[in-house]
């Protein structure tokens, strides 16, 4: 397997940027080491097999762990703007939506994973995939790596092998398992960026449908994360963006949370009964199943109903006042049990990770073990859902490259 300046151990977003960085900036032999057949399969899953690179309203409130401000020094030496330019300089160009999420204008992922794995061959960073690093030891001047094909010799390291979600797309946690014989210890981990179960009472009947919401989750009357958006109804539950955001609260408590749905956002509670009551002067002779038409969605509107006890035969103009108070109560609070997450098997990202008490911030090198560097997912920082996560690969995984290729560092 031979010697090398630089291992780099695992080929993921971070993995590939930190080898890029290292390549440029030192004239060693950079090895990036990836124990699938091929470099980021992860990375061509993100939105929906678009590539959610980045965000333009990155900052540090879009990240999370036990200290989550550790993420500072990497996201302002390489932030948002330097990502684009630098993508920009090996030939990707990228589009921004009106929410901010940043995409390659080609709307693939191919595009970026191909553009790295250019840019790979023409730096010269030598890539083995299907390798994987069973074990790593340091050893006089260096590390030992141990592969199923026999040991081999590095100046540094910098792992950066993801973390335990989605292991059919790469996730595991041989990154954990590597440092710990080095005095690395891991926070408890969890699935965020998942799909949330509820009870399905009410939900079994949406599968499908969509609606926009403003979602809030309740932890008795605790008020645990807020977030407005798109909200998918599954067989199971529920999934989509705003659900993804609120996962990580949902599933790092230690009792079930209550989900509270706002379906008509736009309205006030006094605001959405007026314009019931208007409905029902205007059209006395429909019957309730359809008193939500053109408010909701139809299967929605009808489940909200069935969620207030109300039989849908009933004439509307058998309705008080405060019949239709009740029921623009059951369109903004329309509550849910949490049940139960779809688990790593099924999440975008890891929720904790190494500590990061045990790394420098502003190097990602050991404190532990000098010239061992760590970036990307295996860290314990995680983002928010709409590109925060991979900004948070690409970032890391710069300074690890650039500290990690530096004499002496």
């Amino acid at each position: 397997m031979g010697s090398m300046e630089l291992a780099i151990i695992g080929g993921g977003a971070a993995g590939m940027m930190a080898a890029l960085t290292a390549a440029e900036w030192m004239d060693g032999h950079v090895v990036l080491l990836e124990r699938q057949p091929r470099l980021g399969r992860k990375l061509l899953a993100t939105g929906n097999g678009r590539c959610n690179l980045s965000n333009l309203n990155c900052a540090l409130r879009h990240y999370h762990g036990q200290t989550p401000e550790f993420a500072r020094p990497a996201l302002e030496s390489f932030g948002v703007s330097d990502t684009l330019a630098y993508f920009r300089r090996l030939g990707l160009l990228c589009r921004a939506e009106p929410g901010g999420r940043v995409y390659p204008l080609s709307d693939q992922a191919n595009s970026v994973l191909d553009t790295l794995r250019l840019a790979l061959e023409q730096f010269g960073v030598e890539v083995r995939t299907g390798c994987e690093v069973t074990a790593l030891a340091p050893c006089s001047g260096g590390f030992t790596l141990t592969t199923p094909e026999g040991n081999c010799f590095a100046d540094k390291v910098i792992v950066t092998a993801g973390g335990a979600a989605a292991p059919k797309l790469g996730g595991g946690s041989g990154g954990y398992q590597l440092l710990r014989p080095l005095g690395h210890r891991c926070t408890n981990l969890y699935p965020s960026l998942v799909q949330l179960r509820t009870d399905t009472t009410f939900t079994r009947a949406l599968k499908g449908v969509r609606a926009d919401a403003q979602a809030t989750l309740y932890r008795g009357k605790e008020v645990l994360a807020r977030q407005q958006g798109e909200v998918q109804f599954t067989d199971y539950g529920v999934s989509g963006p705003v659900i993804f955001d609120l996962s990580r609260a949902a599933v790092t408590g230690a009792a079930p949370p209550v989900l509270e749905l706002d379906l008509v956002s736009p309205l006030s509670q006094g605001e959405l009964v007026d314009l019931l009551a208007e409905k029902q002067r205007l059209l006395p002779g429909l019957t309730l199943e359809n008193l939500l038409t053109g408010v909701l969605h139809n299967r929605l509107g009808r489940t909200v109903l069935r969620y207030g006890g109300r039989k849908l035969t009933q004439d509307v103009a058998s309705l008080s006042r405060r019949d239709l108070a009740a029921i623009a109560r059951d369109c903004k609070a329309f509550r849910l049990d949490i049940t139960g997450n779809t688990g790593l098997e099924h999440a975008q990202v890891t929720a904790g990770g190494l500590r990061t008490d045990a790394f420098e911030p502003a190097t990602l090198e050991s404190r532990r073990c000098p010239g061992l560097y760590a970036a990307g997912e295996v860290l314990d920082i995680d983002g928010d859902c709409g590109g925060f996560n991979l900004q948070w690969a690409w970032s890391s995984g710069h300074l690890a490259g650039l500290l990690g290729s530096s004499p002496g560092k």
